[in-house]
C-alpha cells in the first residue's frame, strides 16, 4: 500500500530523533519533511541533527532538508516534538490549514477540545475530535496529545483498577534524564546525586490523569472525581521513568484480584492490533526487586508498561511500583500510536490503513 506522508515538527531534538528512529519503516507512515530551529533549517538533516540515539539517522531521513517552523507543510499528519513555547499556536495553526497534529508537547494538552490519547485506556476520546471540528470550523484538521511521560506508567497501571473505584492516588517519581531533553541535566548535577523537583512535572501528574480516566460524555471530558498528589524527581538513569504509587480503591479488591486485572487487561478493539501496540500493556513482574530501567524498560518495545512490588499500604491500601519507557511510550511511541487509531478510525481523510486484523470503526 502507499504509504502516508508524514512531518515531524522539531525534528533534530531528543524526542523528534526518537519519532524519526519509530517511523524508519512503519508500515503505514513515512517521514517525508522534517522541521527545525532557524539554525537547522536549510541543511540537511543528517548534517545538522546530533543524533543520540544508538545507530544513525534513517537513510530515508538523513537527506531530508530541514523546513523552518513556518513553512507551508505537505504532509496530511504531522508529529510534533516542539517546545512548549513553538508548540502552544504553531499546533493549532497546522491544524487549522487542515493537518491532523499529534503532539507530545504540553502546552495544548488540557484544552478543553484536545483529547488526551492513551488508545488502551481512553480510545473513545477520539470522538472528542468531532467537536474539535464543530467548534473550530474544521474540516479535515485535528490536534490529539499524548500525556506527560512521567504520567504514561501511572494511568497505565491504575486504567485496569478502574473497576475497583480509584479515588485517591500519592505518586512519587524517578525520572530519567532523557526526559529533560538534550543536553539535560548538567553532570553535575545528576552524577552521584537525585534532584527532588523538576519543575511544572508535579502539576501535570496531579491534573493530566484526571482528564484521562475521564468519561467522553459526547460534548466533552468529565474528570475522573479523585485525588492525585505527585512528588518528582530526577534520578541518574539515562532511560525509564520509575513511579512509587499508592493508591485507595473503593471496592477493596484482594492482592490477587488486582494482579489479574493487571495481567487480563487488554485494550478495547482496534487497539491491539495497531502496528505500534505492545502485545501486553501491562506486565506484572513477581520478583522483589523489579520492575528497574535498565532491565525492563524496553518491554513489548518499549511500549508495555512494567509493574511490581504489589503490597499494602497502611495510608491508601495498596502501593506498587511502575516503569515505562519514557521516550518510546512516554512520547513519540504514544503519539504514532495515537495517529495510528486516528488512521484506523476514518480520521485521517481518505488514507485507509491495509492491515486485516484492523477494522475501521467510524463510519
Amino acid at each position: 500500500m502507499q504509504k502516508l506522508d508524514v512531518a515531524v515538527l522539531g525534528a533534530t531534538g531528543a524526542v523528534g530523533q526518537r519519532f524519526v528512529q519509530l517511523l524508519d519503516n512503519h508500515p503505514w507512515f513515512r517521514v517525508a519533511e522534517v522541521i527545525g530551529s532557524d539554525r537547522s533549517a536549510g541543511h540537511r538533516y543528517g548534517d545538522i541533527a546530533r543524533w543520540i540515539l544508538d545507530g544513525q539517522p534513517p537513510a530515508s531521513v538523513a537527506d531530508l532538508q530541514v523546513k523552518p517552523l513556518d513553512a507551508e507543510l505537505m504532509s496530511p499528519l504531522v508529529f510534533s516534538a516542539l517546545p512548549k513555547e513553538a508548540a502552544e499556536l504553531r499546533e493549532f495553526a497546522l491544524a487549522e490549514a487542515g493537518h491532523v497534529v499529534s503532539t507530545n508537547a504540553s502546552v495544548n494538552r488540557m484544552v478543553d477540545d484536545v483529547p488526551l490519547l492513551l488508545p488502551e485506556i481512553n480510545a473513545d476520546h477520539i470522538g472528542l475530535i468531532d467537536v474539535q471540528r464543530r467548534r473550530r470550523g474544521w474540516t479535515t484538521g485535528a490536534l490529539v496529545a499524548n500525556s506527560n511521560c512521567t504520567i504514561m506508567p501511572v494511568v497505565m497501571s491504575l486504567a485496569p483498577l478502574m473497576p475497583f473505584g480509584v479515588t485517591k492516588v500519592m505518586i512519587v517519581s524517578a525520572q530519567a534524564i532523557s526526559g529533560a531533553g538534550y543536553p539535560g541535566v548538567p553532570s553535575l548535577d545528576i552524577i552521584d546525586n537525585l534532584v527532588p523537583y523538576i519543575g511544572g512535572e508535579e502539576e501535570k501528574a496531579e491534573t493530566e490523569p484526571l482528564k484521562m480516566l475521564g468519561q467522553f460524555d459526547g460534548e466533552r471530558i468529565l474528570d475522573l472525581d479523585a485525588i492525585a498528589s505527585a512528588t518528582c524527581t530526577r534520578a541518574p538513569v539515562i532511560d525509564g521513568h520509575l513511579v512509587t504509587v499508592a493508591v485507595e480503591l473503593r471496592d477493596k479488591p484482594s492482592l490477587e484480584a488486582v494482579i489479574e486485572a493487571w495481567n487480563s487487561f487488554r485494550g478495547p478493539d482496534p487497539v491491539p492490533s495497531l502496528p505500534s501496540a505492545p502485545a501486553q500493556p501491562v506486565i506484572y513482574m513477581p520478583q522483589a526487586d523489579r520492575p528497574q530501567p535498565r532491565r525492563d524498560r524496553n518491554a513489548g518495545n518499549g511500549m508495555a508498561t512494567s509493574v511490581g512490588r504489589l503490597r499494602p499500604d497502611p495510608l491508601l491500601g495498596y502501593k506498587f511500583v511502575a516503569l515505562s519507557h519514557n521516550t518510546i511510550r512516554g512520547a513519540a511511541g504514544c503519539a504514532i500510536l495515537n495517529a495510528e487509531l486516528l488512521a484506523a478510525q476514518g480520521y485521517l481523510g481518505d488514507f485507509q490503513p491495509v492491515n486485516r486484523n484492523v477494522e475501521l470503526t467510524r463510519s
